[in-house]
């Protein structure tokens, strides 16, 4: 009977009988025709694509989950002051003074805010009257929202965004902690700038993104096309609350 001698690594000559390897043969030629039999090279290729995707899962469900968690604030002490800076929309336009945001703010979160919006002001503006503001009051948190005016003006987004980017990081070598409130950029919509959601992303900022698309989107919160009414600002007021609490801010 004939036998076919086959070297294996550890010097053995084990013996294959020549009719197993054909039944061998025989068996891979019934398992490629009813598709059942996969070379090693396509089998490794198949479980490395599985792991891959399994991988890419677990990535994406790490992501949501981190996602899905809000970014903390250190807790205000009762005698820290927060500062609300921004434009026309902190200053409280289409409403009366005790009636714009930061004055509603100040009454729910029992904490002194400051009311530093300017009519009118654009980022760069902003960038260079923040030290001021920053130096006097020396607050525990900074509220910013601005950018309405780049946009109504049309000038760069990308340097609104850069303004923006850099009154966050002054803040905060100042010792001040910042939210972010998303202002739209009005046209055929009011859904929020992604250019705040990059911002908030990018610095670990807590960021009020929907609220006050809302109230401009809705006509019985708003005094003009472009500033909340007085049931507007406590809205807005009421949602930056909720951030806070969610942030760790406040109870």
């Amino acid at each position: 009977m004939y036998h076919k001698k086959i070297p294996v690594k550890n010097g053995i000559f084990p013996t294959v009988r020549k009719e197993d390897a054909h039944k061998t043969s025989e068996h891979d030629k019934m398992r490629k025709k009813d598709g059942r039999y996969k070379p090693a090279g396509r089998r490794m290729e198949n479980r490395t694509r599985k792991m891959s995707l399994v991988l890419l899962s677990l990535a994406v469900l790490w992501t949501a989950a981190a996602c899905s968690r809000p970014v903390g604030l250190p807790r205000l002490e009762k005698d820290d002051v927060v500062v609300a800076f921004g434009d026309s929309i902190t200053y409280g336009v289409g409403a009366a003074p005790q009636e714009s945001y930061p004055a509603v703010l100040e009454r729910l979160i029992g904490r002194r805010v400051v009311n530093a919006g300017v009519s009118g002001e654009v980022t760069a503006a902003g960038l260079a009257r923040l030290p001021e503001v920053l130096q006097r009051e020396k607050p525990a948190l900074v509220i910013l929202c601005l950018g309405g005016n780049d946009f109504l003006r049309r000038l760069d987004r990308k340097q609104a965004a850069l303004n923006l980017r850099a009154m966050v990081r002054l803040a905060r070598e100042k010792g001040a902690s910042v939210a972010l409130l998303a202002v739209p950029a009005l046209g055929l919509s009011v859904a929020p700038d992604p250019l705040y959601r990059d911002l908030a992303s990018d610095l670990i900022t807590p960021l009020e993104e929907k609220t006050l698309s809302d109230i401009l989107a809705d006509r019985s919160l708003k005094a003009d096309l472009i500033h909340p009414n007085a049931a507007g600002y406590r809205r807005l007021a009421e949602a930056v609350r909720d951030l806070l609490k969610k942030s760790g801010a406040i109870e």
